[in-house]
């Protein structure tokens, strides 16, 4: 009996997988000259909402959706911007803390200045309601502009990518991954180790400038 050959149906669709055409893994974490070059760029295009967001992404080393959904009374105390502040993470719903520098506080105040508001109320609002926050989306959308306007490949960098540039350089100036571990508010080193990418050469290069 003779063998009938199969065509594909002209009306089916290729099957695409959900990845094409985008970068995945780990996003990279910004270097200490991408950070002060965006903070140039930023101040140089007078953008004092997106600076005080930037800073305060990097000192809090918060989830994007903690980080645009801070109210005011979160970080200011008695009209001052808080040294240290402290928030319950969405996600894990365990407390984090995190320090606020004096550039970031700078910056905050600037915005706060220019922003107005009351304590319960949203330190970066969206531009479609005042009683809503901005949206993750929108904070994508802006690193995207950032790490463009200083020459680096926006699909590269993601919003985890300022959560990860200062316990990046935390970790690499001490290997002391306990600290990260507390810092980004993880419950299990593990977690920590995976989230930094720490690898067997990281391990070798710590223990070699560590002389007995």
């Amino acid at each position: 009996m003779e063998k009938k050959t199969r065509f594909p149906s002209p009306t089916l669709k290729a099957s695409v997988p959900w990845n094409a055409g985008k970068m995945v893994g780990a996003k990279r974490a910004l270097k200490e000259k991408h950070v002060w070059a965006i903070r140039f760029w930023l101040g140089s295009e007078q953008r004092v909402r997106d600076r005080a967001l930037f800073d305060l992404a990097l000192d809090s080393k918060l989830r994007g959706c903690d980080l645009v959904s801070l109210r005011i009374g979160d970080i200011v105390t008695s009209g001052q911007v808080r040294h240290r502040a402290m928030v319950v993470q969405q996600k894990t719903r365990r407390p984090v803390q995190f320090e606020i520098t004096e550039t970031t506080r700078e910056s905050v105040r600037a915005w706060l200045e220019h922003r107005g508001g009351g304590l319960n109320e949203y330190v970066f609002p969206s531009h479609l309601s005042a009683k809503a926050h901005l949206s993750t989306r929108q904070y994508a959308r802006l690193l995207d502009q950032w790490v463009q306007a200083v020459g680096l490949i926006a699909g590269e960098y993601g919003t985890h990518s300022l959560r990860r540039t200062k316990v990046a350089m935390i970790y690499k100036r001490t290997g002391n991954i306990r600290a990260v571990q507390i810092l980004l508010g993880h419950s299990k080193l593990d977690s920590t180790v995976r989230y930094l990418g720490v690898d067997v050469e990281d391990a070798l290069a710590l223990s070699e400038v560590s002389d007995l």
